[in-house]
């Protein structure tokens, strides 16, 4: 009853639904590669890759969590030299990363519609050993299906916003037996592990393994983009100070756009780069720059012939995707972005990472425990406002060794807490080990 009552509930969703969701899957471009994957179809070249092959699925829904799932390959591939690993994605952006992160040999297919038949055709055409979920990524119709195949299922690097624990909860007559069909559970943090038991997980199959982003924001990732030779080309030169604002949403931009102009006439040589979580936003952010009057410029025209002299330019808008994290080695100040304006907040880890000073707003909700850590150790300033981010930034773009002082903080508090990857690693292992001992053993 209950999974008749959800089929139809989910169908007819489905279809009121898939207008906008189609949308903006063209309005994000390259819709159409892997377009029949969602539906549990994929093409004979993939197919041909598993064949005969102990297959390990990933499932990393966007960028975030695609950029955890690399270091988790990194750690998996040596331990499981007879498996074939397959990661999945839901959004064009997120296969944008995969297919730029991951090498040639991991499969890269779109995470299956929850409807009853594209999920059994997906399962049955992959044949998993197991499953990693990042996350809290729950498919009621996956993770029955799964169960049915007798399939473990991870949740990996799970917690849970208040939002969603009050959602699951509230709904737990429903949600439980889910929960409780997972084979193993790496929590972030006791509070999240204490959640999830409440939830229905099973307390022997959690372990608190820590959050894989520390990991992921330590990576030392080469890059072919040369910034300091990108600022150069627009009159931005080396020593002059940057506020950069990352993953920013709707009404960030024009905050930071006046706070900017404002600060500029006490920090002369302030320049602005802006980088919005959601790269097809550029156009709409341009309009929002050019009604404040800014003269800026979008990543995505800059070519090697771009040039612009010193001052003609007081803003780069970045509207291309995987390169946030290259400009933040030479931000003076960040601040992280759904943090003022929306709620959930973004990653604060990549710049702390680098030694940034950084500020944000009051809604981390996504990065609680992160946000908190960062600003009890004084690796961070959290803001209520916008008159206390202009004062916190002010503040900052005055004094260098504060600035110094907060960026050897951050550095710390990420080194502090590397290590989760190995341990959801191991946690994965030992019930391979239990479940699925030969694809372990390396064979001659």
């Amino acid at each position: 009853m209950v999974k008749t009552l959800y089929n139809v509930l989910f169908t007819v969703g489905f279809w009121l639904a898939a207008p906008y969701y189609f949308w903006r899957m063209r309005r994000r471009g390259n819709w159409r590669t892997g377009f029949r994957q969602r539906f549990g179809r994929y093409d004979t070249k993939f197919k041909q890759s598993i064949t005969n092959r102990h297959v390990l699925w990933i499932h990393a829904v966007s960028v975030g969590e695609v950029n955890l799932c690399t270091q988790l390959i990194r750690a998996l591939e040596p331990r499981l030299p007879n498996v074939k690993i397959v990661v999945s994605t839901t959004t064009t952006t997120g296969m944008g990363e995969l297919q730029r992160k991951t090498p040639s040999h991991i499969g890269k297919i779109y995470y299956p519609i929850d409807r009853k038949p594209y999920v059994a055709r997906a399962l049955g055409a992959v044949k998993p050993i197991a499953i990693l979920l990042m996350e809290a990524e729950i498919w009621p119709n996956f993770l029955w299906r799964a169960r049915n195949l007798d399939i473990p299922v991870f949740l990996i690097n799970a917690r849970l916003s208040e939002r969603s624990y009050r959602w699951y909860r509230r709904l737990g007559w429903f949600f439980r037996p889910l929960f409780a069909s997972f084979a193993g559970v790496g929590a972030q943090n006791e509070a999240d592990a204490a959640r999830l038991r409440e939830l229905g997980c099973r307390p022997e199959v959690i372990r608190v393994v820590g959050s894989l982003k520390y990991d992921a924001a330590h990576l030392e990732e080469r890059t072919a983009l040369d910034v300091p030779q990108l600022l150069q080309q627009i009159g931005v030169g080396a020593g002059r100070r940057i506020l950069l604002g990352g993953s920013t949403h709707a009404g960030e931009e024009a905050i930071l756009a006046e706070l900017f102009l404002r600060l500029r006439t006490r920090h002369p040589d302030l320049f602005l780069i802006l980088v919005p979580r959601h790269f097809e936003r550029g156009r709409e952010v341009g309009e929002v720059l050019a009604r404040s009057g800014l003269r800026f410029v979008y990543r995505s025209e800059i070519t090697s012939r771009t040039v612009y002299a010193p001052g003609q330019v007081d803003c780069l808008l970045v509207n291309t995707t995987g390169e946030l994290r290259h400009f933040y080695p030479h931000a003076t100040v960040v601040f992280v972005g759904k943090s003022l304006t929306a709620e959930g907040g973004q990653n604060p880890l990549e710049p702390a990472a680098v030694g940034k000073p950084v500020v944000f707003g009051s809604h981390m909700e996504n990065f609680a425990a992160i946000a908190r850590q960062l600003v009890d150790a004084g690796a961070a300033l959290q803001v209520r406002d916008v008159r206390e981010l202009e004062s916190a930034l002010d503040r900052l773009l005055a004094d260098p060794v504060l600035r110094e002082e907060m960026g050897r903080k951050a550095v710390a508090v990420v080194r502090e807490n590397l290590g989760a990857v190995e341990r959801t690693v191991e946690m994965v292992l030992a019930e391979l080990a239990r479940r699925r001992p030969e694809v372990l053993i390396v064979r001659d």
